[in-house]
Parts: C-alpha cells; sequence; structure tokens
C-alpha cells in the first residue's frame, strides 16, 4: 500500500498538469464549442450543418495524421518540450477562428492550422507523461487524467453560450482560448516533466536499466494492436458526431439552447464517472472484460434518443450513458497500450492508436450531419451507431491476456 500512495505522492504535480492540459488542449474544446456554432453560421453565412462540420473534419484528420509524429517527438525529446510548444500553437490557431471569412475554404484553413499545431496538446502527450510515473495505479491516474474533459463539458459549451451570448459568435475562440493560455500552459512550464532514472518506477525498466516494450515495428505485427486500431475506429465513428450533435440532437427533441448546454453537462458527469470508475477497475480486473459491458451503454442511449419525445429524465439517462462510454474508451486506449506494448516506444505506438479516434471523431460528425439533412432525422445514424458500439466492445475480448514485457 505504501509503494501504491508513492506514485501519487510523487506524480502529483505531473497528473494535475495532465489534468489541466487536458481540459485546456485542443481534444475537448474544438468539440465542445462547434454544436452552439451550426445556427450563428448558418444565420449569417448561410453554411448548412453539413458544411459547418467539416470544419472539425479537417482538424481531427489534420491531427489524426500528426498525431504518430507527435507522439515520435515525445519519444525522442521528452514530453514537456512538445506539450508547452504545441500548447502556444493551439492557443494562437484557435483563436484565430475570430477571424473566420465568409467563405467555406478560409473556414477551413483556420480549422486545418489548429489541427497541424494542436496534436501535441492531446492525450498523446499528456498520457506517455503521467505513464511514466504510474504503473500500480495507472488506470485511475489517467482516469483523473482524462477527467479534464469532463471538465472541459462543464466549463466550455456554458462558456462559448455566455461569450456568443454577449459578444457575438466570434468572440467564442478567444474567449475560450483563454483556458489554455491562463490554465494549461503555465501549469505545464511548472509541473511538467518526465521522471528521472531514479523517480522512474522500477517495474517499467529492462535488467539493464532501460524502458521496456515494444518496438513500434514489433507492435505493428501484433494481433493486439489491430484490434484495438479498429475497435477505436468502430467506437469512434460512432461517437465522434453523437457528441458534437447533442444540442442538435436534443434541439429536434423540442430542448431549447440553454437546457442543451445543461446536457452537454450531463455528458461530462458521465465522462467523470466513466473515466474514474474504468480507471479503478482497470488496476484491478482484465481490461476488455470491464471495457465489454461499459461499451454497449450508448447502444441504450442511441436507443433512447430515437424519436421525439421531450422527456427529460430519457433524454438525460442517454446523455450520461454516451458520456460513461466515452470516458471509458479515452482511458482504455492509453492504458490498453501500455500494458500489451510497454513504454520504450509508447509515443509512437499511442499515436498510431490514437489516429483512428481522431479521424473518426473528426468524420463522424459530418456523417451525422449528412443523414440529419438528407433524412430529416439523426434516427438512422442513431440505430447504425448503436450495432457499431456493441461490436466495437466485443473486439477487445479476443485480446488476450497482458505480455510480461512491460514487467507492469
Amino acid at each position: 500500500m505504501q509503494e501504491q500512495r508513492s506514485e501519487f505522492r510523487l506524480g502529483w504535480k505531473v497528473l494535475l498538469a495532465g489534468f489541466l492540459g487536458t481540459m485546456c488542449g485542443a481534444s475537448p474544446l474544438p468539440f465542445n464549442v462547434l454544436g452552439f456554432l451550426f445556427k450563428p453560421l448558418e444565420s449569417e453565412f448561410g453554411w448548412n450543418v453539413q458544411q459547418v462540420s467539416i470544419g472539425i473534419t479537417i482538424f481531427g484528420i489534420t491531427a489524426s495524421l500528426l498525431a504518430p509524429i507527435f507522439g515520435w517527438l515525445a519519444d525522442r525529446h521528452g514530453v514537456r518540450k512538445v506539450a508547452i510548444w504545441s500548447l502556444a500553437g493551439f492557443i494562437l490557431a484557435f483563436s484565430s477562428l475570430y477571424l473566420t471569412p465568409p467563405t467555406l475554404a478560409g473556414f477551413y484553413f483556420l480549422w486545418f492550422l489548429v489541427g497541424l499545431v494542436g496534436i501535441g496538446s492531446t492525450p498523446v502527450t499528456w498520457s506517455r507523461g503521467l505513464s511514466l510515473w504510474f504503473v500500480r495505479q495507472r488506470g485511475l491516474a489517467l482516469g483523473i487524467m482524462l477527467v479534464g474533459t469532463s471538465a472541459a463539458a462543464f466549463i466550455v459549451p456554458r462558456l462559448a453560450v455566455w461569450s456568443g451570448d454577449t459578444f457575438g459568435w466570434r468572440a467564442i475562440f478567444p474567449v475560450v482560448a483563454l483556458l489554455p493560455l491562463l490554465v494549461a500552459l503555465p501549469a505545464t512550464i511548472a509541473f511538467f516533466r518526465e521522471p528521472r532514472g531514479d523517480e522512474r518506477p522500477a517495474e517499467l525498466n529492462t535488467a539493464t536499466g532501460q524502458l521496456a516494450g515494444m518496438t513500434f515495428g514489433e507492435a505493428m505485427r501484433t494481433r493486439q494492436f489491430w484490434l484495438l486500431w479498429f475497435s477505436i475506429f468502430i467506437i469512434a465513428s460512432a461517437y465522434g458526431g453523437a457528441h458534437i450533435h447533442m444540442p442538435n440532437i436534443v434541439a429536434d427533441h423540442g430542448i431549447d439552447r440553454s437546457a442543451a448546454a445543461g446536457i452537454m453537462g450531463i455528458v461530462g458527469i458521465g465522462l467523470l464517472v466513466g473515466r474514474v470508475g474504468v480507471g479503478f477497475l482497470l488496476d484491478r480486473f482484465w481490461g476488455p472484460v470491464v471495457a465489454f459491458p461499459v461499451l454497449c451503454l450508448p447502444a441504450i442511449a442511441c436507443y433512447l434518443l430515437l424519436g421525439t419525445s421531450s422527456d427529460m429524465t430519457m433524454i438525460s439517462m442517454a446523455a450520461f450513458f454516451l458520456g460513461f462510454a466515452a470516458g471509458a474508451e479515452s482511458d482504455l486506449i492509453a492504458f490498453l497500450a501500455a500494458r500489451y506494448f510497454g513504454m520504450a516506444h509508447f509515443g509512437r505506438i499511442y499515436g498510431m492508436l490514437y489516429m483512428p479516434f481522431g479521424l473518426m471523431s473528426a468524420i463522424s460528425p459530418v456523417i451525422y450531419g449528412t443523414v440529419r439533412v438528407n433524412a430529416g432525422s439523426y434516427d438512422p445514424i442513431l440505430i447504425a451507431a448503436a450495432a457499431m458500439f456493441i461490436a466495437g466492445g466485443a473486439l477487445l475480448l479476443g485480446l488476450g491476456r497482458y505480455p510480461n514485457q512491460n514487467k507492469g
């Protein structure tokens, strides 16, 4: 027990910086504001929900394709440098959306810039730093770190609504960018670093004192890597659009804009409970057997969101289930990557596993928007998403036992 407590005693500052970096980085902020831009952009420029959603798609695809490169940079040069420079770039690029011109090409180019510099301010970086400090309670530590996205789901939609109502929709971007500027960047500079050799948990080392783990090529040749990759791909395809379009989905149920921000807060509660709860369980049980039932919950949520009922209890339950499962998935990617492939080349391996998560989180909103425009309802994509959640969770059951090379 003393050894378990010592991980938090030694690594709490890094955990705090990772939490704040996750909360204020490029992973949650764009996805929590875009849903509140659909109507203002349609009113001012005539762009429909499908066209606006392409902006987040460009951001996500750009960031996801660069994730392995940023992971490699973190492996090679350390997580601290990558995190600081990426946060600084993200602040500038995200704020520049204030200057959105009246052309879709200009709007898309600004989102491309956000993706180009922002990926180093996501869990690709924070997870590597944290996993080097924590072994026995890694699941719980990662869960606490990723609660940052839950905090963003509480804070950012309300901040976006307030700034948009007070100063106009353009002000949403620089106002929200104050979070990484005033919170994440100072904390990262002050606290975020990798452990020295004498601080690193012994379980992470080989007999010669080097970090244990597979090379990137070795990991790519395993069955576990591709089962994880396709599971992440399927689940992110189902979830990404559901999160972005949640304000519009609940609007179809007769819920007003202010109440929609509250529904996003319930998603945030689900994220919080899912991340901490599932992280706690991952430290004690085999990961896939924890994950499968959790990843079936959003299938129930999709069923509850069918139709146009305005039953707030039903809608709130669906929002909670979606958030709970999303919290579990993000925790699982980092945890299972470390357990199956080790830490020696974690950044690049995790970057490759983050790629389908980022790609489909970006593409999924366009799919949801396209279905809504063409079918006049979200029901067809919600039915498909329910099946994808179950299939993605079932794939994880084929991963098998944790290998021994991690020694963790």
